[in-house]
């Protein structure tokens, strides 16, 4: 029974995506890659950011930031080059423009409607007790 309770432990850590064999060496550089990836929406998950996901895609831009972060690249070029290559989804938190008003405006529109459905069904609720 022991040994069955710490497998289920070893088995709900949370898996780390990145591999060893996409490390860079330089500690500094590799957090700076770490950081950029964080800001990058893995586009299979959806949910998830490329640091943390295990999909092939996910993979394959985390080795674009460190090709592109070893090759000079400021934190920002290297965000706008992905940017630029996948298109504003990809960005963990996509800029404000008329491309994506409808995003960013999605969740108050659905808190107001919600709201108003409320207000409409306690109006129509009886008036008075017993």
């Amino acid at each position: 029974m022991k040994t069955f309770i710490l497998l289920l432990l070893l088995l709900s850590t949370p898996a780390f995506a990145v591999q060893p064999d996409e490390m860079l060496k330089d500690p500094v550089m590799e957090t700076r890659a770490r950081g950029i990836s964080k800001q990058l929406r893995c586009l299979v998950c959806q949910g998830e950011d490329i640091d943390e996901s295990n999909a092939g895609l996910a993979s394959d831009i985390r080795k674009l930031v460190r090709e592109r972060l070893v090759k000079g690249d400021s934190d920002a070029a290297v965000l706008g080059f992905v940017q630029e290559r996948y298109g504003d989804y990809v960005l963990m938190k996509p800029p404000v423009k008329p491309a994506t008003w409808l995003l960013w405006s999605a969740p108050l529109l659905v808190l107001l409607a919600g709201i108003g459905i409320a207000a409409l069904y306690i109006r129509r609720l009886p008036k008075g007790g017993a």
